[in-house]
Parts: C-alpha cells; sequence; structure tokens
C-alpha cells in the first residue's frame, strides 16, 4: 500500500476543482458566441456531441478566465500549477496572463472522466500562435501517457478487441459521433511506448488510420513500427489524398466504413506499395529487404513470420530460403533504425522527382525567353512563384548552375512541350508538384529534429516544430485537393 499523504490529495483535488471550473467556463462562452458554434457543426459536429464532450471557447483577451476564477476564491498559485496561466517576463512582478486566448476549448479528460487539461485550436486572430495549442506537462497531465478519448474509448476497444488510433481532436469525435467508439487521439503530440502500452492492457490489435498525404504516411509508419515491436497486430487504413478522417466521415461516411474495413497488415501494407510502382526483380528484392524485412523481425510469432514470408514469396517471386536467410541475419531492431530506413528511402525519392521537376522548369523558362515577343508564358509570373518556394538567392544560383546545360534544356522543353495549347496548365501542375516536394523534404527534416528535441526535453521547440508540420500538413492538403478540383473539371 502507498503512504496517504493528505496534503498531496488536497493538491490534486484543488487542481481538478479549477480544471471542472475553467471548463464550465469555456462551455458557457461557446455557448454566447455562434460564430465558434457555427464553425464546429460545419465541421459535422452535433450539438449533441458538443456537449457531450465539453467542448468550449474563449475570448481573445488576456485575462478573461483567470479574473473571473480568482473572483471565485480560486488563487493564482492554482491556476498556475494547473496550466491555465503563465507567468509574465517583467522581472520582479507576479503578473499572470491566461495560457489560453482567442481559441475553441477541447477538455483532456483522464480514464475516470476528470479533466485534467486542455487542448486549444486557434480561433480568432492571435499574433504568431501555434494553430493548437496543449496544457503544459503538470501534477495531472502527462503528455506522454495521455491519450485523448480513452475515457470513452476503453469499453469499446475491449468490447470490438481492436483499437483506432487518429491524430486530432475533430478526427476523434467525428470517429465517436459515427459510432466508432473505440478510436483514440494522439492530440498533436507523437505516439508514444506508454500510449500503446495502456491500449495493449485493452487489446493487442489496432489500426492506425493516417491522412492522405506523405506527413499523415510517415507518421502512421513511425508509430505502427513502435506498436510492432510491443507485440501488437498491427493495420493501417489508407484515406483517399488530400481527406483526414473528420472530413471523410462528414462527406462520405461509406468511404470512411470502407477504409476501416479494408485496412491491411502493416507487411501486406509495404508489399503493396512496393508491388505497385512495378520495380525490375532486382530492385524489388532490394526493397523488401529494405523496407519489410526490418518489420517482419519484429513479429514474435514465428508462425505469422512464416505466413509472411510465404506471402512475400509468392508474390515476389522471391524464394522463400532467401527471404528466412536476409530475415536471420537482421538482428531485432529498434524503431530508430526501421525508421531511418523508410525516412532514408522517401527522402530520396522525394529530391529525384524535385530535381526533376525542377530541370523541366528551368528548361520551359530558357525556352520561352529566346522566343522573345513570341512566348505564351509569362516568364516574370514563373520566376516570382520559384522565389516563393525557394528564395531570391536560391534562384538566381540554380539558373546560373543549370545555364551550362541550357541549349539541352530547351530541347527537352520544346520536344516535350511542343502543343503550346496545354502548357500554360502542364507549367502550373510542375509548379504545384515542385511546391508539395519542397514542402516534403521540409517536413521529413523537421520530423528528425523534433525526434531529437522530444529526447531533449526542448518544449519550446517541440511545440514550433509540431505548428510546423501541421502548417505543413495543411498546405499539403490544401494543394491535393486542388488537384483533384482541377483533374475532375
Amino acid at each position: 500500500l502507498e503512504d496517504f499523504a493528505p496534503a498531496k490529495k488536497e493538491g490534486i483535488d484543488s487542481l481538478t476543482s479549477v480544471l471542472e471550473r475553467a471548463t464550465t467556463f469555456f462551455e458557457s462562452e461557446l455557448a454566447l458566441n455562434q460564430k465558434a458554434l457555427d464553425y464546429l457543426q460545419k465541421r459535422g459536429l452535433t450539438l449533441e456531441t458538443i456537449k457531450e464532450w465539453r467542448i468550449g471557447f474563449v475570448k481573445n483577451e488576456w485575462r478573461s478566465l483567470s479574473t473571473t476564477l480568482i473572483a471565485e476564491a480560486f488563487s493564482q498559485d492554482v491556476l498556475f500549477k494547473a496550466g491555465l496561466v503563465k507567468k509574465t517576463d517583467k522581472g520582479g512582478t507576479n503578473e499572470t496572463y491566461d495560457v489560453f486566448r482567442g481559441r475553441i476549448m477541447f477538455p483532456i479528460f483522464d480514464t475516470s472522466g476528470k479533466v485534467i487539461a486542455f487542448s486549444g485550436r486557434i480561433f480568432e486572430e492571435v499574433p504568431e500562435a501555434p494553430k493548437y495549442l496543449n496544457s503544459p506537462e503538470t501534477t495531472l497531465f502527462n503528455k506522454s501517457e495521455t491519450l485523448y478519448g480513452l475515457h470513452k474509448a476503453k469499453v469499446g476497444v475491449r468490447k470490438k478487441d481492436y483499437s483506432i488510433l487518429v491524430e486530432g481532436q475533430m478526427d476523434l469525435l467525428m470517429c465517436h459521433q459515427a459510432g466508432f467508439d473505440n478510436a483514440v487521439a494522439s492530440s498533436g503530440t507523437a505516439f508514444t511506448e506508454a500510449h500503446l502500452l495502456k491500449l495493449k492492457r485493452l487489446s493487442n490489435r489496432i489500426i492506425f488510420v493516417f491522412d492522405g498525404d506523405e506527413a499523415g504516411f510517415g507518421a502512421a509508419i513511425k508509430s505502427s513500427a513502435k506498436a510492432l515491436q510491443l507485440g501488437f497486430e498491427v493495420k493501417l487504413a489508407e484515406l483517399p489524398e488530400g481527406t483526414d478522417p473528420a472530413d471523410i466521415i462528414a462527406k462520405d461516411l461509406e468511404s470512411w466504413k470502407e477504409a476501416i474495413k479494408n485496412s491491411k497488415h502493416l507487411i501486406d501494407f509495404h508489399l503493396d506499395k512496393l508491388l505497385s510502382i512495378k520495380l525490375d526483380s532486382r530492385q524489388l528484392a532490394k526493397e523488401v529487404q529494405k523496407k519489410i524485412l526490418p518489420h517482419l523481425v519484429n513479429i514474435e510469432s514465428s508462425i505469422e513470420q512464416s505466413h509472411f514470408v510465404s506471402q512475400i514469396s509468392k508474390r515476389t517471386q522471391i524464394r522463400e530460403e532467401a527471404i528466412w536467410d536476409d530475415l536471420r541475419k537482421m538482428p531485432r531492431g529498434k524503431e530508430a533504425q526501421v525508421l531511418e530506413k523508410v525516412e532514408e528511402s522517401v527522402e530520396v525519392e522525394v529530391k529525384k522527382r524535385k530535381n526533376y521537376i525542377e530541370r523541366r522548369l528551368y528548361g520551359i523558362i530558357f525556352w520561352q525567353e529566346g522566343l522573345g515577343e513570341k512566348k505564351v508564358l509569362e516568364i516574370e509570373k514563373i520566376r516570382l512563384k520559384l522565389i516563393s518556394f525557394l528564395g531570391d538567392q536560391y534562384l538566381v544560383e540554380s539558373l546560373r548552375e543549370f545555364e551550362k546545360e541550357k541549349e539541352e534544356l530547351i530541347f527537352e522543353a520544346e520536344a516535350y512541350y511542343g502543343e503550346q495549347k496545354v502548357l500554360e496548365r502542364e507549367v502550373e501542375e510542375l509548379l504545384v508538384n515542385f511546391e508539395e516536394d519542397i514542402l516534403r523534404e521540409k517536413f521529413s527534416k523537421s520530423m528528425t529534429e523534433l525526434t531529437q528535441v522530444e529526447r531533449d526535453g526542448n518544449e519550446e521547440r517541440q511545440q514550433e516544430l509540431l505548428t510546423i508540420c501541421q502548417d505543413i500538413g495543411a498546405r499539403l492538403s490544401e494543394l491535393s485537393k486542388g488537384k483533384m478540383l482541377r483533374s475532375s473539371n
């Protein structure tokens, strides 16, 4: 038995009391703000869901929450310990200001349903503020152990014997509203071993659902690699490009159900991806060794391993003996080793495509400039677009470098884009693809740095990087939706 400390119990009670009162404050503010309510309903949430999950709102004011709570006899110290206020940087003063301002507020609950923290989505204009902001870690809230929605999902996970992991609050809320009561979310933080171990107590079967973009794919692979090492049966559900769970549930529930129904085991998922690329037999064998075997070696069951070795052999025409031979040589890898192979491969592919597109664009610029008055494109617009992606200095240096191949590039451009009627649309598509590849490179670098700062415990930089990754993901989604819209026209 643990020692009972009355003072500690009183401290925890005071924190839960102030967080509960903050929740009711945010709820009452949302009821008075029709614009915020309209936004939530436009995203697909019903009033019943908003009430059940106690979603709230806070105005963009420095001390609207703290002024109310202090007037009700909550101390400033309790507000600080609960993560609701921050101290000002003014030396020698004891002033504080509210952490959350101008945001839609999502309470974060412990497994018993008590509010222990908040996640706020920006709604009113706040200069230099991150899109999502979570409470700092407190006595009650440990972000590496807390899963959003677990207090409601635990019964569903046990009953259905599998959990569904999504990324954000809106994804989670739409899942539960649609009847998928076994869904949990990470609330903008990376899935940790502690998160997964909590879920394993309920079921060792798990489905990762990721957004239909490169960022979502990377996040799912990283998390699924961890889960596989912990003995989970891991499946991946892929959504159409440019969509996320919340959007697809709101617009096409049947597509969401199909995505979950057709989720694939991590090994099958990778295998299908490789076979869709149409590699030659030698390249295919190398990719299997690099991308699939590091996952396969972490499957604990010898029977399951045998099943997948047989499947891989049948579908790739690689002899089972050769697969087993390579598998035996491979140590049970840490997640970082698996990720390094996957991320390195993705990065190389992105760089190859980016260089190809860059070459095409410079060729078109040289070609059109040489046409003088007969040119059909506004070259200056293309240059300005490239400057917005790369910066002025980089563009000047790149054009100077490609000047060495000018005649060859002009020949390629003339041969490939001789049909000038569609040239403008082709250039637009190249620019979109180029921006996507630049963003994916930035995302990959940010994720690598994020892993490092998580280890170092630099929370401020971690939050900055999470915001950068979220913004990149949002922009990639916009570009993807634009491509889908143009192709439909």
